[in-house]
C-alpha cells in the first residue's frame, strides 16, 4: 500500500493518514519497514509523510 506508490519507488515522498497505516498494516510493522528501508518519516496532525530515500531530513523554520 504504502511502498507500492510509484512516488516510494522513486525516492519520492508519500503521505498517508495514520489510521489508514494502523488499520492495514499496523504501527509496528510500519515503522519495521521505515528501519529496513533506511526511511525517514514525520507526524502532524493526523497524517504521516514518509521520505522514500535515506537522505537527511531538516527542518526548516
Amino acid at each position: 500500500m504504502t511502498f507500492s506508490a510509484r512516488a516510494a519507488a522513486n525516492g519520492g515522498v508519500v503521505r498517508r493518514k495514520k489510521r489508514d497505516i494502523e488499520r492495514y498494516i499496523g504501527m509496528k510493522e510500519f515503522k519495521g519497514a521505515l528501519r529496513r528501508r533506511g526511511f525517514h518519516t514525520i507526524k502532524n496532525a493526523g497524517q504521516i509523510v514518509i521520505f522514500c530515500n535515506q537522505e537527511p531530513v531538516r527542518a526548516i523554520l
